[in-house]
């Protein structure tokens, strides 16, 4: 017994890794085998051919196809004029990434200045629920903005009511940026918060001792300290929008296709060797970029916040906000903010309710039931597809929470060995879900053959292991500062009285931190519920399909019709369930600590 306690946390380890190299490294790898490799030989051609091809690059497809014409080429698109020039699908990507982070900077600025800087009834509850935009799904989100913004959405429903014309932003590229906005924004007003509070009071007043203007203050002490964290969100809003893909797929489509959903296209159309080859680039631009994130993050990184903060000022709302500039505008950026935020949500339940001429119905919830009740051949059945998200989230703890604690024990030793050994563990969130759902069909649903036999995992199967892929660096996050925080002096007092690592750690430290496991198993499982990238590719057979999957299908051919209302209608059923699960699990976990 005592060998095996001292063998259990390297064979921890090592089940581990054995797991990501099956479910993550080796179908990731095969995706990227194939866009290099022709009849086990080394070759170029499959990338040269995208990267020369002008749909894909745009102009830049000359420094691949004709690099020695490219200085004349530039002579002659100067001496024309600078005539406006065609950036293919990568150009395309990247420029709707670009403005989705302008965007997002924009919209989180205002909210990090709020909440650094003023003191308000709420501001904590405010801060905490800047994480919430990571847990919901974003196919759900993408539908909460059609029945927004749709023609016969709530926000032409209002302006109709108040005697004005509609908008229509729907399917354009604004749509896009703004949803984009809605998960990203937050991000940014969480880390330029932190960076904000970190600034020493000490500096500031010095500063205006010597006689500083306030702006000059700010531009000399204030802003150094902000740029990092705000170039840190930007650049990682860039690398998320770049990677986006549920919500181009429902507000875009092809008509303003990105890298992912021409991705997705192609295995659509059963061309995997070209998706393969997409897919292979697209992994290498956004590690590049992670790449430079990291180095960028490490060369910032310093022990900042040691002096005092800036006071917060009061914030309240009454007569004199309509001659304060200042606090005029945080009231006008709160209204922006609720529609942005809270509108898509809201208009996602409204929706589900309302009939087409504006009376209260219960028609599409119905039109679920007749589903369900269908017996029709691939008929699209919501008690299904609800079971199903519950069972791969249960399946998804059951392998993203050991691994999670794994890697923060590895992450949480001393030693240059341990950061390289996290960041190895942690690639997952590197990877779009697109391209490890494409690993992922290629080697376990299509099969791979090993020592003469061809072994074969069934849909679900495969879609547990990709959830589970995606969730655990969660889990990591959640558990790793807890652990590294505890005091060590309660593992050597275990270790002292004779009890081994392994135990050690099980029996005092994993209680003590239990909180943070469970908020980290709690988060495990809406990521699993709400997951699309990898399933909607993995869920192609009649039985294995998840809400995600299952609203999208409802959004059918995404004209604001007959189909928005049972899509509404699904939507408020995956937001209840995420929600629900995300509370149940909180309070079990609180309810387990206070029975310790």
């Amino acid at each position: 017994m005592r060998w095996g306690e001292r063998a259990a946390l390297p064979a921890g380890v090592a089940a581990t890794v054995a797991t990501l190299v099956v479910v993550f490294y080796y179908p990731v790898g095969s995706v990227f085998a194939e866009a290099v490799l022709d009849a086990g030989r080394l070759t170029a051609v499959p990338l040269l051919d995208v990267l020369s091809d002008p749909f894909y690059t745009g102009v830049a497809h000359h420094l691949f196809a004709d690099p020695l014409g490219v200085p004349a080429g530039i002579a002659s698109w100067v001496a024309a004029g600078f005539p406006s020039v065609r950036f293919g699908l990568f150009g395309f990507t990247a420029y709707q990434a670009a403005l989705s982070t302008a965007a997002s900077v924009l919209l989180g600025l205002p909210g990090a200045y709020v909440l650094a800087r003023y003191d308000f009834r709420g501001r904590r509850t405010l801060r905490s629920l800047t994480i919430v935009p990571f847990v919901l799904p974003s196919i759900m989100v993408a539908v909460g903005f059609v029945a927004m913004f749709g023609k016969t959405g709530l926000l032409n429903d209002l302006l109709g009511a108040l005697g004005l014309g509609s908008v229509e932003i729907l399917y354009t590229l604004e749509a896009i940026i703004v949803a984009h906005a809605f998960y990203n924004a937050p991000l940014v007003t969480r880390l330029v918060t932190t960076a904000w509070e970190s600034v020493d009071r000490r500096q500031v007043e010095t500063a205006r001792a010597m006689g500083a203007s306030p702006l000059s203050a700010f531009r000399d002490i204030v802003l150094p300290t902000l740029l990092p964290a705000l170039l840190t969100a930007a650049l990682l809003t860039f690398v998320f929008t770049f990677m986006s893909f549920p919500i181009v797929l429902a507000l875009g489509d092809l008509r303003l296709a990105t890298v992912e959903v021409w991705i997705y296209a192609r295995v659509q159309a059963l061309d995997l060797s070209e998706a393969a080859t997409l897919a292979t680039l697209e992994t290498v631009l956004s590690l590049a970029l992670l790449y430079v994130y990291l180095r960028y993050e490490a060369s910032q990184r310093s022990a900042s916040g040691a002096g005092q903060s800036l006071p917060r000022r009061p914030l309240t709302i009454g007569r004199q906000t309509l001659t304060s500039p200042v606090r005029l505008a945080i009231l006008g950026y709160g209204v922006v903010a609720a529609v942005v935020f809270l509108g898509p949500l809201l208009s996602l339940l409204v929706e589900s309710v309302t009939a087409p001429d504006g009376s209260f119905t219960t028609a599409y919830y119905e039109f679920l039931l007749a589903q369900q009740a269908s017996t029709a051949v691939g008929t699209t059945k919501p008690l299904p597809a609800i079971v199903n998200s519950l069972l791969y989230g249960a399946g998804t703890l059951l392998l993203a929470v050991p691994m999670g604690v794994v890697v923060s024990v590895v992450a949480t030793r001393e030693g240059r060995g341990s950061r390289l050994a996290e960041a190895v563990l942690t690639a997952p969130l590197a990877v779009s879900g697109i391209v490890v759902g494409l690993g992922l069909l290629q080697t376990m649903v299509f099969g791979t053959v090993l020592f003469g036999y061809r072994f074969v995992a069934v849909g679900p199967v495969a879609i547990v292991v990709a959830h589970a892929a995606a969730a655990y660096p969660f889990v990591t996050r959640n558990v790793t500062p807890a652990l590294g925080g505890l005091d060590t002096r309660y593992r050597d007092a275990a270790r002292s009285l004779g009890a081994s690592r392994v135990r050690a750690l099980v029996d005092v430290e994993l209680p003590l931190i239990a909180g943070a496991v469970l908020a980290g198993a709690a988060f495990a499982f809406a990521i699993s519920v709400g997951e699309f990238d990898s399933t909607v590719l993995l869920a192609e057979g009649a039985d294995s399909y998840t809400m995600p999957v299952a609203l999208e299908r409802y959004v059918g051919n995404r004209s604001v019709g007959p189909d928005l209302g049972p899509a509404t209608a699904m939507g408020t059923v995956l937001l209840f369930v995420t929600g629900l699960s995300f509370v149940v699990i909180d309070r079990l976990g609180g309810r387990w600590e206070s029975n310790r």
